[in-house]
């Protein structure tokens, strides 16, 4: 078919070699991560095949009841992922209900804002826009959320004794954590700066090399490429500071006092 390069399995086959050998890198170096590369892998696989089927039907029916469903479980996914791997994560509903929350309210925001103003397809919520748009939107805001999350409960404890001096001085809980909340945005926002910086001198980002790919003139992919990393950079700030600040909310009370007894351990 015309416009793009076919790949076959053994194609595939021959790139994941490059993985077993990184695994292999992990048993002789004693890292102990061959494992989780093995299984990162797999699960990739099976869940960019499960997405691919599931983007062919929701491209026939272009139905919003469909796009919706799709979206939520993407969005409950991506909210799991976020505090999966914390360190400490907030005790009860909270532990899974703010970086849910955080990570919905930032890419949704952003993503519609893309498709209403800038792309504006007809219908405005067509999946062949819709999910792929959300979908790097939701990657990056998850992890500046999971950064955000994970600094500030690391954070609170390093610094416990600074905090709870400030709030005996005086200082409200938002001024007593400010420097903790600073350098947690600064951890979360990290990424997306380097990933900004880099692009276009040190890689070429997949969409854009996509497109060209696919026969689009270079610079009208590079446009649509600046407008991903805006909508990026902006699903991630947004994410990191309702992520940050809710945080804040949690672990402390309305009398000012540190509440990190409202974490919970996950792992060494």
């Amino acid at each position: 078919m015309e416009g793009y390069i076919s790949l076959g399995y053994g194609d595939l086959g021959l790139a994941a070699l490059l993985v077993l050998t990184d695994a292999g890198i992990s048993l002789a170096l004693q890292l102990g991560m061959h494992r989780q590369l093995l299984l990162s892998a797999v699960r990739m696989v099976v869940q960019l095949f499960l997405m691919g089927l599931v983007l062919t039907t929701l491209f026939t029916v272009v139905s919003p009841a469909w796009t919706a469903l799709a979206i939520v479980v993407m969005l409950g996914f991506a909210g799991r992922e976020a505090t999966a791997r914390q360190e400490r994560r907030l005790t009860g509903w909270w532990g899974l209900g703010l970086g849910t929350g955080a990570v919905t309210l930032a890419a949704m925001l952003v993503t519609v804002l893309a498709l209403t103003t800038a792309l504006r397809p007809d219908p405005w919520y067509d999946p062949r826009y819709a999910v792929p748009l959300l979908g790097m939107i939701l990657g990056n805001t998850m992890t500046g959320v999971s950064l955000g999350l994970n600094s500030l409960s690391s954070g609170l404890v390093q610094r416990r004794a600074a905090v709870e001096a400030r709030l005996m001085l005086g200082h409200d809980r938002r001024s007593a954590c400010a420097p903790v909340i600073r350098q947690s945005l600064r951890n979360a926002l990290l990424p997306i700066v380097n990933l900004m910086s880099a692009t276009g001198v040190v890689s070429i980002p997949g969409m854009m090399t996509g497109q060209i790919l696919g026969g689009v003139p270079p610079v009208e992919a590079a446009k649509y490429q600046v407008m991903i990393l805006f909508l990026i950079a902006g699903g991630v700030g947004i994410g990191a500071v309702a992520a940050v600040f809710g945080g804040v909310y949690r672990l402390t009370d309305r009398r000012h006092r540190l509440r990190l007894d409202r974490l919970a351990v996950l792992k060494d």
